[in-house]
């Protein structure tokens, strides 16, 4: 009999974008441990296609933005933040 193998669970986190001053969420959620290049360019795409709610279709550079994640909690799905470099916080 085969043993069967199983691929370990992929976690889906919500991908939450800030650009020109604005901020909002990609409608469909991304692969919590994406590299940081696969979400900027994820990003970068949909915020060129005008997918992103609140934030108007611009080209955008993401190269020296930061991906932050956060695990899931009871109360909210694990997370994911492209954001400029900040002169403060880690």
């Amino acid at each position: 009999m085969d043993d069967l193998i199983l691929a370990p669970a992929v976690v889906m986190a919500r991908l939450n974008i800030t650009a020109g001053g604005a901020n909002g969420e990609l409608p469909d959620m991304v692969s919590f441990d994406a590299t940081d290049a696969d979400i900027k360019a994820w990003a970068t795409e949909a915020v060129r296609n005008g997918d992103v709610p609140g934030i108007p279709a611009q080209a955008v550079n993401f190269q020296d933005y930061v991906v932050d994640r956060f695990s899931a909690t009871n109360d909210l799905p694990a997370r994911a933040f492209l954001r400029p470099k900040t002169a403060f916080g880690a």
